[in-house]
């Protein structure tokens, strides 16, 4: 019996995105085991031997997006040099650390907000940007208000736009630490694909630290994206997720 054609380019289709995947979980393996190589040394002349640079994500995939450990002990200032020691890699993304204690914003100092800031937390105002549950998926509605919420930060480009992920108590803080920051990158890079300069974003996690007023940490509620739009000139780009006060 023949197949009918559209099964045939069908099944040719699923092979191909299934081939793509296993090539780029090869070259994303590769590239996670040249990262991690030039890590150790890099740390070591930085006077950090005992930082250690993870090139994966909480699911265990390679990212270039390090997560350091080890550096409970150290002074903020040494905890810097060891988050800037892995920046300088070529192809390192964003440097945070596995305790939470990142400050996406650098050591800027804040700037007076803008006007984008009142146009954006009004869309917040009444709706949340939320993902899926226990994951850095979106939900479709929210998809549609980052493309409102890109639309309202557009006039203010040139600024910096800090996005901070936030969550409830429930479950283990490490682990909502992780996920605030990783949703917090979800929205980032959504907000590239809408014409939001990667140089002006800044996105940080804070678990649920940070609960709304009069809200209780355990609430749902406390699942929220919240965007802050600060003046800065001239831009000064910075990669580096740096350590933050403990």
């Amino acid at each position: 019996m023949k197949q009918r054609p559209s099964l045939t380019i069908a099944l040719g289709a699923a092979l191909v995105a299934a081939l793509g995947y296993v090539g780029s979980q090869a070259s994303g393996a590769a590239m996670a085991d040249r990262l991690d190589a030039a890590a150790g040394p890099a740390l070591a002349e930085a006077g950090t031997p005992t930082v250690e640079a993870r090139f994966a994500n909480r699911f265990g995939h390679p990212s270039r997006h390090p997560v350091l450990s080890g550096g409970e002990t150290l002074e903020d200032e040494e905890r810097t040099k060891a988050a800037h020691a892995v920046a300088a890699l070529p192809g390192v993304g964003g440097v945070s650390w596995i305790d939470g204690s990142v400050n996406a914003e650098s050591d800027e100092p804040d700037f007076e907000p803008l006007h984008c800031q009142e146009d954006v937390d009004g869309l917040l105002r009444t709706r949340t940007i939320r993902f899926e549950e226990a994951s850095t998926a979106l939900v479709p509605a929210s998809r549609i208000l980052l493309d409102e919420v890109a639309a309202a930060l557009r006039p203010c480009l040139g600024s910096i736009i800090a996005i901070t992920g936030h969550t409830d108590r429930s479950g283990n803080e490490q682990a909502n630490l992780a996920l605030s920051m990783d949703r917090a990158r979800t929205v980032r890079e959504a907000l590239v694909r809408r014409g939001i300069p990667r140089d002006g974003l800044r996105a940080r996690g804070v678990g649920s630290s940070e609960p709304v007023e009069r809200l209780t940490p355990e609430d749902p509620a406390n699942r929220r994206i919240e965007f802050s739009v600060i003046r800065k000139e001239p831009l000064t780009p910075t990669p580096v997720d740096t350590p933050g006060p403990r």
